[in-house]
């Protein structure tokens, strides 16, 4: 899910497959994404049987993506599965074609956010 019209998407599926299908030689995918307000990268991993939504984020090596990201905060980031936020990602065993989604901290409160524009706004 891009943030901006601009964001590419990225994928490290070969070329004429699609995410979360299977390659030409067999076998599923998963995914996993992490986005900044700027760019979104997701990348795609061969699914096996007992393949956590942790150890799924740690294969993705996303520091080499990301450089400011840290492989020890990565290690208890929250993660979810198609905008579900899972409680125990150490223990939640993917299934083929999933996406883990990794969640930043938010930088401001939302409804701190939503005042400081409301308060940026021209009179009616």
């Amino acid at each position: 899910m891009p943030f901006a019209a601009d964001v590419s998407e990225v994928s490290d599926a070969e070329p004429g497959e699609a995410p979360g299908e299977a390659p030409v030689g067999g076998g599923a995918l998963v995914e996993v994404a992490y986005a900044t307000p700027t760019h979104q990268r997701i990348v795609t991993l061969a699914w096996s049987a007992g393949l956590t939504a942790r150890e799924a984020v740690m294969r993705a090596d996303l520091p080499a993506y990301f450089a400011d990201l840290d492989e020890a905060w990565l290690a208890s980031a929250p993660l979810g599965i198609f905008g579900e936020r899972l409680a125990q990602p150490e223990q939640r065993e993917l299934l083929p074609g999933e996406r883990v989604e990794v969640y930043r901290p938010l930088r401001i409160d939302p409804k701190q956010a939503r005042r400081e524009r409301a308060a940026r706004r021209p009179p009616r």
